[in-house]
C-alpha cells in the first residue's frame, strides 16, 4: 500500500518530527511504501531523502503561508475573516494553479491513501486529490480554536475517511468540530535512540548565545520551542524576573520564528522584554537547533510554558526521554503526559508566579531533579515508544481504504 504524506511546510518543527517518525515507522511495516509531498522545499525534504523516502515538492504561492487564523491578528472575527478573504482573493489564481499541480502530482504518484498533516494541506488535498484516493487527516490542533478554518474543515471533511488524534483532548475537540469523522487516538512517539539520557554540553549553549561559559555547578533552565506567541516565552521571562538573582543559575530561550506566520515573537522583542525586566544578563538566546536532543541534554531543567491548551507537547515527551526534569504548563493534551510530582512538575498556563515557584524548587533541589528525570525517562520509554506506531498507522490506512471502497 502506497501512503502519500502531504505537508504544507519544508522546515522541521514539532509536527514535522512527528511526520518523520510516521514515515520511518510505516516504512518498517511489510507491504507499505511511504512517500512525501511538500508544498515548500527545505530541511524536511532533505531529511526524508536521507531516510530513503521518495519526495516531491510542489511549491505553494508565497501568500499561502500568511493565510489562516494565526495570521489574522487583531479585531473581531468579522475583521479577521475579511482580512483572510482579502488575502485569499489576492492569491486565488496562484492557489488554483497549485490545486491543478497537486492533482497532477498525486495522480502521478498513485497513492492508495493520502495522509495529510496541517490544516492547509487538509483543505488542499480535499479539493485536489482524485476522488478514488481515501484521505486521512493527522489532527495536530484544537480546531475549535480556529474560528476561520473550522467551517472550511467541516466542509472538506466529506472527503476524509479517518482522523488521527495525537491526544484524548484533541480527539474530543475534533469530535465536536468534525462530527461523524472516524477518529483514532494515536499519541505521538519519540525516537528513543536519538532522544536519550547522556552528558550535555552546556558550554555549547553559552557559545551559541554569545555568552561567557557559566561556572561549574550552574543550574541551566531552558525553554525549547518555536517563537509562536502562545508558546509562552514571555511568561518564562516574567517568571525569571520573579526569581532572586543567583550566579549559580542561567536561563535559556532556544528556538526562533520557525513558521511564516504573524503570530510569532521576534528575538528582538524577547531581548527587549528581558532588558525591561532587568534580567538580560541572566538569559541566553540560542538559535533554533536542528537537533533539539542536544539542547535538552545541555539543560538541567526543561520548561514548557504554553499559554493555550497544548494539543500534545512534543517537547515534553522529548525532554522526558532525555531524562530531564520538566516543568509543564498543564492544559490540554500536555496534562495527559505526566503525573504531578512523580514524573514532572506542573503549573497553570500563563501563571508566571507558579512557574517561578516550580523553577526555584528544582534549582534548590538537585536530588529532586535527578528523581524526576529518572522517572520521566522510564515513563517515556513506555508511553512514547515508536515501536507501536507503524502497526497503529497501518490499521488506520486499511480502515480508510475499506471505508472508501464501501462508499
Amino acid at each position: 500500500m502506497r501512503v502519500l504524506h502531504v505537508n504544507p511546510v519544508g522546515t522541521i518543527g514539532g509536527a514535522e518530527r512527528v511526520l518523520l517518525q510516521c514515515l520511518t515507522s510505516i516504512g518498517r511495516v511489510n507491504g507499505f511504501e511511504p512517500m512525501l509531498l511538500t508544498l515548500e522545499d527545505g530541511s524536511l525534504a532533505d531529511q526524508a531523502n536521507k531516510l530513503g523516502i521518495r519526495v516531491r515538492c510542489e511549491p505553494a504561492p508565497p501568500g499561502l503561508s500568511r493565510l489562516g487564523d494565526s495570521s489574522a491578528r487583531g479585531g473581531g472575527r468579522a475583521m479577521k475573516l475579511a482580512a483572510t478573504l482579502g488575502r485569499l482573493l489576492a492569491t486565488g489564481p496562484a492557489l488554483h494553479d497549485l490545486g491543478k499541480r497537486l492533482h497532477t502530482a498525486i495522480t502521478a504518484l498513485q497513492p492508495d491513501v493520502i495522509h495529510s498533516h496541517g490544516i492547509k494541506s487538509h483543505l488542499l488535498c480535499a479539493g485536489a486529490a482524485p476522488r478514488s484516493v481515501p484521505i486521512v487527516w493527522h489532527l495536530h490542533d484544537f480546531y475549535s480554536l480556529r474560528t476561520l478554518a473550522a467551517p472550511l474543515l467541516r466542509l472538506a471533511r466529506r472527503r476524509v475517511r479517518g482522523g488521527i488524534a495525537i491526544s484524548a483532548a484533541v480527539a474530543a475537540d475534533a469530535a465536536r468540530v468534525l462530527p461523524g469523522l472516524p477518529i483514532s487516538l494515536i499519541p505521538n512517539t519519540v525516537d528513543l535512540s536519538r532522544f536519550t539520557p547522556g552528558p550535555g554540553d552546556g558550554a555549547l549553549l553559552d557559545r551559541l548565545a554569545g555568552m561567557p561559559t557559566a561556572p561549574d555547578g550552574t543550574c541551566r533552565t531552558g525553554l525549547v520551542a518555536a517563537f509562536a506567541r502562545w508558546k509562552g516565552q514571555d511568561v518564562f521571562l516574567d517568571a525569571i524576573a520573579r526569581l532572586p538573582a543567583d550566579s549559580s543559575a542561567r536561563f535559556y530561550i532556544i528556538g526562533g520564528p520557525l513558521y511564516r506566520t504573524a503570530a510569532q515573537f521576534t528575538v528582538e522583542e524577547l531581548r527587549e522584554r528581558a532588558a525591561r525586566l532587568n534580567i538580560a544578563d541572566r538569559v541566553a538566546f540560542v538559535p533554533f537547533l536542528d537537533d533539539p536532543s542536544a539542547a535538552y541534554r545541555a539543560l538541567d531543567v526543561v520548561v514548557h510554558a504554553s499559554t493555550l491548551p497544548e494539543p500534545f507537547g512534543l517537547t515534553i515527551a522529548e525532554a522526558m526521554a532525555c531524562g530531564r526534569a520538566v516543568i509543564i504548563s498543564s492544559g490540554g493534551g500536555a496534562s495527559e503526559l505526566f503525573r504531578e510530582g512523580a514524573t514532572a512538575l506542573g503549573h497553570q498556563p500563563g501563571d508566571a508566579a507558579g512557574l517561578a515557584n516550580a523553577i526555584e524548587r528544582l534549582q534548590r533541589a538537585p536530588e529532586l531533579r535527578e528523581r524526576l528525570g529518572q522517572a520521566a525517562w522510564r515513563h517515556a520509554g513506555e508511553a512514547f515508544d515508536p515501536a507501536r506506531l507503524g502497526v497503529q498507522l497501518a490499521a488506520v490506512y486499511r480502515r480508510a481504504a475499506d471505508r472508501s471502497r464501501l462508499d
